[in-house]
């Protein structure tokens, strides 16, 4: 170690470890502890070394200000606790905010329609990678909100699209529907009809009446092509 380094930590402990007689009706050690680590400790004690708030512009500020210095909006300061105690108050008036909307919305919202997509297993690890891509649209022209998915049990060149009107009361035709892509794309009629099978990578909607679809080859080979294809939604 260099004189340097020595100077720096006899420096570092005659600042913080220095004997505090106030703080002999403590329990615990007898010395200030390092002053980062006190912000950090999970406990509701005081800190042991507060912060010096004098000077603070933002205090000052506050103090000066008649408007904001008993202001309901600015969360209060605890200059004696930790971080851990302010978050705690903080997250507890967080959820007495949340509280009320959540119970409104929740009590406004209800199920408007069932309908049965699939029948599965009653393992999980079957279930739980069925359902993909699910993305919503909401054509604010025709008041229909849209769903696209796709079910990979043993359709993966279907694309499902699902949509409702956004007043419950009404009913759209064709509520649900699925395109197949299939073999769509090969070249003539005499190709294989395996041989250039296509599956949905991902789809989303482009605009109010186009969809647009990644498509994979199926067949397992080196340079699968990959195909964006528009699809107009009539």
């Amino acid at each position: 170690m260099t004189q340097k380094d020595i100077t720096f930590v006899a420096d570092f402990l005659t600042e913080h470890f220095n004997e505090a007689p106030e703080l002999y009706d403590r329990k615990g050690k007898y010395f200030n502890v390092e002053r980062v680590g006190q912000y950090l400790k999970d406990e509701d004690d005081d800190l042991v070394s507060p912060p010096n708030t004098e000077g603070n512009q933002w205090f000052n500020f506050l103090k000066n200000s008649t408007h904001l210095k008993e202001s309901p909006l600015l969360f209060p300061y605890y200059p004696e606790k930790s971080l851990h105690f302010v978050k705690r108050q903080m997250e507890g008036v967080i959820d007495q905010c949340l509280q009320k909307p959540a119970d409104v919305i929740g009590k406004s919202v209800h199920q408007a329609f069932c309908m049965s997509l699939y029948r599965t297993s009653q393992s999980e690890e079957s279930t739980s990678q069925l359902f993909k891509l699910p993305f919503l649209w909401n054509d604010k022209t025709s008041n229909i909100h849209y769903v696209l998915f796709t079910i990979l049990e043993n359709s993966i060149s279907k694309i499902h699209i699902l949509r409702r009107h956004t007043d419950t009361s009404r009913s759209v035709s064709n509520g649900i529907l699925a395109v197949e892509f299939g073999n769509f794309l090969n070249n003539s009629i005499n190709e294989s009809s395996d041989s250039r099978c296509y599956s949905c990578l991902d789809a989303h909607f482009y605009d109010d009446e186009t969809v647009t679809v990644v498509l994979k080859e199926s067949v397992e080979q080196e340079g699968k092509e990959r195909v964006l294809a528009q699809l107009p939604l009539s």
